[in-house]
């Protein structure tokens, strides 16, 4: 039986990926901070603390004790944090780009070695379609995300001689996420208050009225089930893929215009 590690496996798209890969037939090690240490059939959950090199070396302890090196690892551990890019503390960003960018890095760091060892292995990061684009005041997100991309593109070249894939995962809006992982930046300017509070508003919105996220689960579970799995795999409803198609055609000041005019934010005070 095949071995998955799936981060984030407690809310959203990491647990409902850690299902599909169960369902499928895989031997799931799921992590997060918020799991105990519990075992069913096919799905063993541990605590995970991507942002903390002790909790992750005791994770693969355990994992490779139980069930050996994985063949794949899925990085879905994520946080959102709305806010102004002028308002940010150093430790809101720190502490997205911990979870979002470092976490994923410090979990391929530790899987590879084992996957290299075998001469196999496939790494999947869940990236978003803000790896692509940003939308106003989820700056901090769109960063880590875009950090996300160019790593893991990186990463694609230079383990691919070891018999190693690596798909990035870019999903748009999906229903189901747990509310303590996304949250507001302590302190909003007054100059940005109403605006942010727009914006928020639309991203709830859209949120609410996302995509099944267990069809994004059983679309990565195809995906690891290919002799070949894609570089990328987009799951995002026909407007989110426009989107990132009109960023790429449009000139940048036409494109930010109309997306800010969509979030509420482009009106001068």
């Amino acid at each position: 039986m095949a071995v998955a590690w799936v981060t984030g496996a407690s809310s959203g798209l990491g647990l409902h990926t850690a299902r599909a890969l169960c369902a499928a037939g895989w031997q799931v090690v799921g992590g997060a901070r918020s799991l105990s240490a519990e075992e069913q059939p096919g799905l063993l959950h541990l605590p995970l603390d991507v942002t903390d090199d002790g909790s992750i070396a005791a994770f693969v302890r355990e994992a490779t004790a139980r069930y050996g090196a994985p063949d794949a690892l899925v990085n879905a551990a994520g946080v959102l944090l709305i806010g102004a890019c002028e308002d940010y503390a150093a430790q809101e960003l720190q502490r997205v780009m911990d979870v979002n960018f470092l976490g994923m890095a410090r979990m391929v760091r530790a899987a590879l070695p084992l996957m290299k060892e075998r001469g196999r292995g496939r790494i999947v990061t869940f990236s978003s379609v803000n790896g692509l684009l940003a939308t106003p005041f989820q700056g901090a997100y769109t960063a880590s995300k875009h950090a996300v991309e160019g790593y893991s593109e990186a990463l694609l070249m230079e383990v691919r001689p070891h018999g190693i894939q690596v798909m990035i995962v870019e999903p748009g809006d999906h229903r189901g996420g747990q509310e303590k992982y996304r949250g507001r930046s302590a302190h909003c300017s007054a100059g940005y208050l109403a605006a942010r509070d727009r914006a928020a508003a639309v991203i709830a919105r859209d949120e609410a009225a996302g995509s099944d996220p267990a069809r994004l689960g059983n679309r990565v579970a195809r995906a690891l089930a290919r002799r070949r799995m894609p570089a990328r795999l987009r799951v995002a409803k026909p407007s989110q893929h426009m989107a990132v198609i009109l960023h790429d055609l449009l000139p940048t000041g036409l494109f930010t215009l109309l997306l800010g005019t969509y979030y509420g934010v482009s009106r001068r005070k």
